[in-house]
């Protein structure tokens, strides 16, 4: 098959390598794109244009920020696209459903979980929609693991990927915001020092959390902001992924760093604050 895919950052291209070892072709768009972008597809063909491109492919997959979601899915349904769409980004069932309704059938549902997918075993793809098992039988090898939803909801991929990083990116935010509150107001050696005797290992939990989250926070802003609208829409309280997405947002300043020790990321989220 001829699959498109938008776009190859550090996740998308372990899925365009893995519908290569699947014996697909892979195809994205180059204009506009960085040259650390153009570094990673290096192996997939490019196009100079969406219509180009879409021309030329049987399915889009998209990975994108959650904001830009909807844009690129009605930028794609704009060119009277007749494929396949998959939408695998981190937004909630509500917008997926938006999304759902400028493809009508046509529409997968997806909800990646993990890692970028350079090892087999650590990151599943999770479709949901009646054409989940279709598109999981395109994954015949690679690294990603793809498993279709047993929930008949068209968008239940999206809502597994919602509570899974509710919990996992959320507990990131809270110690972080712990960490922050105890720094600012000037206890943060008496706050680890009970740690270590009531709480063993949250002073370096706190520590490996600062280094995984200071690079790639900008992103988890808008999928925080994705959590409290599917929180909202379930009837439970969104404030406190709300706040998660205000502490993420602190510490968009690291974005081009490399990995930030705890204390320069507990600096960026009490700045000026």
């Amino acid at each position: 098959m001829h699959i498109g895919l938008l776009h190859p950052g550090e996740m998308g291209v372990t899925i365009a390598h893995a519908l290569q070892a699947s014996a697909h072709h892979v195809g994205w768009v180059s204009a506009g794109r960085s040259i650390q972008t153009s570094d990673r597809a290096q192996g997939l063909s490019a196009y100079d244009s969406l219509a180009q491109m879409l021309q030329s492919v049987d399915a889009v997959i998209s990975v994108c920020p959650p904001g830009a979601a909807y844009e690129q899915a009605e930028a794609v349904s704009d060119e009277n696209f007749s494929g396949i769409y998959i939408d695998a980004n981190a937004i909630s069932p509500t917008a997926a459903r938006r999304i759902q309704a400028l493809f009508a059938d046509r529409f997968v549902d997806g909800g990646i979980i993990g890692p970028p997918a350079i090892k087999s075993g650590t990151t599943p793809m999770y479709l949901s929609g009646p054409r989940a098992a279709e598109v999981a039988s395109w994954f015949s090898a690679g690294s990603l693991g793809v498993q279709t939803m047993s929930s008949t909801e068209r968008c239940a991929a999206s809502a597994l990927k919602m509570a899974y990083a509710a919990q996992t990116k959320g507990s990131s935010a809270l110690l972080l915001a712990v960490n922050a509150l105890a720094r600012q107001s000037g206890v943060q050696a008496e706050l680890w020092a009970e740690w270590g005797l009531s709480q063993p290992g949250l002073v370096a939990r706190s520590e490996a959390t600062a280094r995984v989250t200071s690079r790639k926070a900008w992103r988890f802003e808008g999928e925080m902001q994705e959590i409290a609208q599917t929180f909202a829409d379930a009837g439970l309280p969104d404030g406190f992924h709300l706040g998660a997405a205000e502490l993420y947002a602190r510490m968009s300043e690291l974005k081009e760093l490399p990995p930030q020790d705890l204390a320069a990321v507990l600096a960026a989220i009490n700045k000026n604050h």
